[in-house]
């Protein structure tokens, strides 16, 4: 029997992996420094390769982190922790309830569709299911005040269909790059974070209807996003809230105060 030159496992270098998952070649590295996700070989000249199991770790990592868990929690479920049961029940909620809310505004359209092409009457009851951005009405006025509310209130009704849509894309994008950013290990007061602090903050001035946005108003939001879980998950769990708050604490202390 003849054998051949050994046949190597497969594998893929950092920079190819990192393409393939839509991620960065630092976040990569930084799941590495915290022991999330060990690169299988390290060359010579200190390149990082990973094989299938790499692949299939990384893959459980990123759908863990769409669920908005942050990577302390990763890591216990990555190692079968039963204490994280009840938080990933929680984000499956949180999931749950935006399938609702997407399907009510899918069928929504159908119905308007539906209707416009018959020329039937339109009703505004079915237009608008699943787009109700009231629903937070009572506890903005019990946080800000009545004012607070009507502001943010007369501003979303006076954007056209196209402007919520192009602002729900932005505000999409703000919280990608977030995340991006903690998973990154980038320090809250780099140049990174304090970009992303900036967008957040002419974010928050153009949903006030371009009023000054205060040090209190600013830093309390991001106090927010820590302790109530259903903001922080979409900032990626309590690591990337936290993460957020300190970030608009830098700014605020630098351009606010």
């Amino acid at each position: 029997m003849t054998t051949g030159p050994e046949r190597r496992t497969a594998e893929w270098s950092i920079q190819e992996v990192a393409r393939a998952a839509g991620t960065t070649s630092r976040t990569l590295r930084h799941y590495q420094d915290v022991g999330l996700l060990v690169p299988s070989r390290i060359g010579h000249n200190g390149y990082r390769y990973y094989d299938g199991g790499c692949l299939l770790r990384l893959q459980r990592i990123l759908l863990l982190r769409g669920l908005g868990l942050g990577l302390p929690g990763i890591a216990a479920v990555l190692e079968g922790s039963a204490d994280t049961t009840e938080a990933l029940r929680g984000h499956l909620e949180l999931l749950l309830q935006e399938k609702e809310r997407l399907e009510r505004q899918i069928e929504s359209v159908r119905t308007t569709i539906r209707k416009t092409e018959r020329g039937e009457e339109l009703m505004a009851e079915e237009m608008f299911k699943g787009f109700d951005h009231t629903q937070y009405k009572e506890e903005v006025e019990e946080r800000w005040g009545k004012d607070a509310y009507a502001r943010g209130d007369r501003w979303w009704r006076g954007l056209t269909e196209a402007e919520r849509s192009a602002w729900q894309e932005r505000n999409r994008r703000l919280m990608q790059d977030w995340i991006a950013a903690a998973d990154s290990g980038a320090a809250p007061d780099s140049a990174e974070a304090q970009e992303l602090a900036r967008r957040q903050f002419d974010w928050l001035a153009a949903a006030n209807g371009g009023q000054d946005v205060s040090y209190g108003y600013f830093t309390g939001l991001g106090e927010m996003y820590v302790a109530d879980p259903r903001f922080g998950a979409n900032y990626g769990g309590e690591t990337g809230a936290s993460f957020v708050r300190d970030a608009m604490q830098v700014y605020a202390d630098r351009h606010l105060a």
